[in-house]
């Protein structure tokens, strides 16, 4: 064969190679604004609806849609992997001490069967789980972060990842940082991210080890009663759910009186005080406190980059049935 033939096969053979992968990569169109549009044109509104009527009657609900977001998104992938039951061989996420206080998964299921009424089979439970929780934000209060869908599910736990991946409340604020940083979010998207302890509640167990045996210093010495008061034992039972909102002023509103708070040396948890303190992220805080709209901003960047971390898309993964436990594989 000659030098003029073997060019034209080696020119044939890139541009069938390079038609291949654009044909492979076109059918795995990943993450994209409204993915559902055709497949099911209804399903942010479902889920819209459904978040609202749960909030309605459920105001806890809120909370922790938003807490799924981290405890899911965190950890090496948005694959909704966080709402897996366990199996006989292997023990789930959200039943680890790790997750102690992550509640209401049974209103996911709610959702997904709202979806499946409608559309069988489309719609994955880590887009419901991104989705809840951007209109969770909504519900109390928060801004309106629009989201990219088209997440399909994993289908096993790693509940032996959650100490490499998921930031801790008692880590220096340089792990912290770290570990956020190696998914995406930058400082001031971290300092934002933290706001969301602007709602909700801290259960005792997570913060008794600044109450007892001694009262760590750093406390505002006025927010001391409130927190014994709530806390009065140093070991407390974990089934009493005994707990301190994490702001007293709006408790149920996202908004950046936690920044206020913390200057004030109200943060609840080791974490909270460092971020006020440190001098990588204490300029960030006092700018969140000063401006809330600046905080908004970056709260919605910072969720969109959470939402965005390693999800599977196109091929990989799956559609679950429901949401806590994988499809059979055949």
């Amino acid at each position: 064969m000659g030098r003029k033939a073997l060019l034209t096969l080696a020119i044939f053979c890139v541009w069938t190679l390079s038609a291949a992968a654009a044909e492979e990569e076109g059918n795995d169109p990943g993450l994209m604004m409204n993915f559902y549009k055709d497949t099911c044109p209804q399903a942010e509104d479902i889920i819209r609806e459904q978040v609202r009527l749960l909030y309605k009657r459920h105001k806890n609900t809120a909370f922790s849609w938003l807490r799924n977001i981290f405890h899911d998104c965190a950890v090496q992938s948005c694959d909704a992997s966080l709402l897996l039951d366990s199996t006989r061989r292997e023990l789930s996420e959200k039943e680890t001490d790790r997750s102690f206080g992550l509640r209401n998964f049974r209103y996911i299921e709610t959702i997904k069967e709202a979806l499946e009424r409608e559309c069988p089979g489309v719609v994955s439970c880590a887009d419901i789980l991104v989705l809840s929780a951007r209109d969770g934000i909504e519900a109390v209060g928060g801004p309106h972060i629009p989201l990219k869908t088209g997440r399909r599910d994993g289908r096993k736990s790693r509940a032996e990842l959650l100490e490499e991946y998921l930031p801790d409340h008692n880590e220096s604020i340089s792990v912290v940082l770290d570990k956020f940083k190696a998914i995406g979010v930058d400082t001031p998207g971290l300092v934002a991210l933290l706001g969301a302890h602007s709602v909700g509640r801290t259960h005792c167990v997570k913060l008794v080890h600044r109450l007892y045996p001694e009262v760590d210093p750093s406390l505002n010495p006025d927010h001391v009663p409130h927190m014994l008061h709530k806390c009065p034992d140093s070991i407390p039972d974990p089934k009493a759910v005994q707990y301190v909102r994490n702001d007293r002023g709006t408790p149920m509103k996202l908004d950046n009186n936690y920044y206020r708070n913390i200057l004030d040396n109200k943060g609840l948890l080791l974490v909270d005080h460092q971020l006020a303190y440190d001098k990588r992220t204490r300029p960030y805080v006092k700018k969140m406190a000063k401006d809330e709209d600046y905080f908004f901003k970056e709260f919605s960047r910072a969720i969109q980059v959470l939402s965005e971390n390693n999800p599977l898309t196109g091929s990989k993964g799956e559609i679950r049935k429901q949401c806590n436990v994988a499809n059979k594989l055949h």
